[in-house]
């Protein structure tokens, strides 16, 4: 019987933990959805800049714009020194604020820990944990210098940081388990060591020293033939080694410096992510400064959950559910890519606010499905109906329920043109879909001013043979059947017209240019592009036809430079 009584309240301390759980992450084919209150939920967020949520005032006077900015998703620092002012008392306004002003403004929060490390550097920890650097010291360079940078190796360290940050989730449980404005929690700020790649300090030198852990030798021996390109062939390099110290088993260069400092970093980062877990389990995530232009460990914030890192840090870190990239280099599609991976889904929760931001949006979530974007220093950009990220989030909006329906299916392509990267051609079934920027047709001068082309991007959705959505802003699409064995070269003048004084079409058949017309097998037809507005249900109501004129009399697919626009697409064949 009383076996029977601890298995019943087991269960109810089981039960009423997962119904206090509103966001989750689960998987939908390839796809790995963030769903919240049991829905598909897409983040069209907006992170603030790092001192913009250190006032209730500032906090009041923020979250309407948002609000009207479109946002869904505000990502706010939470800061131990503000947090903890003084050791073992705790100040909880600042997050209890934000909770009650998001709650106002129908919006989700991502709160960021600043704790121990913020974009490498110990800036938002306390004074008195500062002053204090016997109890709680500092990384070392190789020179000996102390830096700025509290150590992962110091065991103070961790209990006074995981202290802070454990009081500060159950408060946070304590008053959202109800609601669940808060989705998810990024553990520290772009964790990294600077100036050396790894700490030099004497309790980090005696672990260089010391064996690899079997934990991380195992994980690289069973999963060997996934492992990351670069991690699989620093282990090479060295004949796959199977036990040793750090340089006995993957060399000695500051490459394996930073593989070590990585290691070191995730353990942290897993007990606090366990303790997280055990307090309110919603997802947990860590961002990463890019490893761009050319610098070497050091240079860069070395060590954290970089592409190349992934599986130091999967290995050390398995409780954080996905590492994700601050992204302010160009290269913005080549850089997505390296974290859409098949062990680590795609969340931007930092990038440079631009216009280009909303057709951006676009393009991750058809490509990549990804889970959400986050432009910098939101509050800094326009609240008006008329900017680009607004309209981009309104029309991202409505076209949630039925991108989340598709995502992972392989239904989705995310397309993204700029003045350099013009056009890209798609096959589907039996069809050759060429994509391209808007301002590669004639007519609109602002494509020949001088000024640099704003990015273009959509999501081209396939609903079932011959029917799709296009969906974006700037990008023109040409339907052709993929079996047809000719091209026609054609120049258009600024009405859409062939020039003036061109004696027909030259025909390339085979190869062989020539003025001979010879059609073979069915060609494609476009038999309407219908305006419409996605419903809540993923169904769709008809708003316009745009036939005519609006398809340049059935030749092409467009949505102009400016405009956000959900195009459903008929095709037909004919002979």
């Amino acid at each position: 019987m009383k076996n029977w009584i601890l298995f019943l309240a087991i269960s109810l301390i089981t039960f009423g933990h997962a119904n206090a759980q509103k966001s989750i992450l689960q998987k939908q084919g390839t796809a790995t959805q963030l769903v919240v209150d049991g829905k598909p939920f897409l983040i069209l967020g907006g992170e603030l800049g790092n001192s913009s949520a250190a006032c209730t005032e500032d906090i009041e006077r923020i979250f309407p714009k948002l609000q009207r900015m479109g946002l869904n998703t505000v990502l706010v620092p939470a800061y131990w020194d503000l947090t903890e002012p003084q050791e073992g008392q705790f100040d909880f306004t600042l997050t209890d604020k934000i909770i009650d002003q998001a709650r106002l403004n129908g919006l989700k929060v991502i709160f960021l820990w600043f704790g121990a490390w913020k974009n490498s550097m110990s800036c938002y920890a306390p004074l008195w944990f500062k002053e204090n650097y016997k109890k709680y010291p500092r990384a070392y360079t190789q020179s000996g210098k102390p830096l700025e940078i509290a150590s992962a190796f110091s065991e103070n360290v961790y209990q006074a940081d995981s202290r802070a940050f454990s009081q500060w989730m159950r408060h946070i449980a304590s008053i959202d388990k109800e609601e669940g404005t808060v989705i998810m929690i990024q553990i520290e700020n772009e964790i990294g060591m600077l100036e050396d790649a790894r700490d030099y300090s004497k309790e980090a030198n005696a672990q260089f020293n010391a064996p690899v852990p079997a934990e991380l030798m195992n994980f690289l021996q069973k999963n060997k033939k996934t492992l990351h390109p670069e991690m699989l062939q620093k282990w090479e390099n060295q004949g796959c080694k199977k036990q040793g110290t750090w340089q006995e088993v993957f060399g000695a260069d500051i490459y394996t410096d930073e593989l070590f400092m990585a290691w070191h970093y995730a353990r942290y980062v897993e007990r606090m992510a366990q303790e997280a877990r055990s307090i309110y389990n919603v997802p947990l995530y860590v961002n990463a400064a890019m490893n761009s232009r050319n610098r070497k460990p050091g240079e860069y914030p070395s060590a954290g959950p970089l592409a190349h890192l992934v599986d130091i840090w999967h290995c050390g870190a398995p409780s954080i559910d996905l590492l994700a990239p601050d992204l302010y280099d160009n290269g913005f599609t080549e850089w997505v890519a390296k974290y859409k991976l098949h062990n680590n889904p795609l969340f931007i929760p930092e990038i440079k606010l631009t216009d280009n931001n909303g057709v951006r949006a676009f393009y991750i979530f058809g490509e990549h499905d990804a889970i959400g974007i986050s432009p910098f220093s939101i509050e800094d950009g326009s609240d008006s109906p008329n900017t680009p990220l607004v309209k981009s989030y309104k029309t991202l909006k409505e076209l949630m329920p039925l991108l989340s329906k598709f995502q992972g299916k392989g239904a989705t392509k995310g397309l993204l043109f700029d003045q350099e990267n013009k056009e890209s051609v798609l096959y589907q079934d039996d069809l050759k879909i060429i994509c391209r920027h808007f301002f590669t047709l004639p007519w609109d001068p602002r494509a020949r001013d001088g000024s640099t082309w704003p990015e273009g991007g959509g999501i081209l959705l396939k609903l079932a043979p011959n029917e799709y959505i296009v969906a974006g802003s700037g990008i023109v699409i040409e339907f052709e059947k993929a079996t047809e064995n000719q091209t026609k070269v054609q120049a258009l003048g600024e009405d859409g017209f062939a020039q003036a004084g061109r004696k027909g079409e030259k025909v390339i058949s085979d190869g062989v240019v020539s003025d001979k017309q010879v059609w073979k097998g069915a060609r494609c037809g476009i038999g309407s592009v219908d305006e419409v507005k996605v419903n809540k249900d993923s169904t769709f109501s008809y708003i316009r036809r745009l036939n005519g004129d609006q398809d340049h009399q059935g030749r092409h697919v467009r949505i102009s430079v400016g405009d956000f626009r959900i195009l459903h697409v008929k095709l037909y064949e004919y002979k």
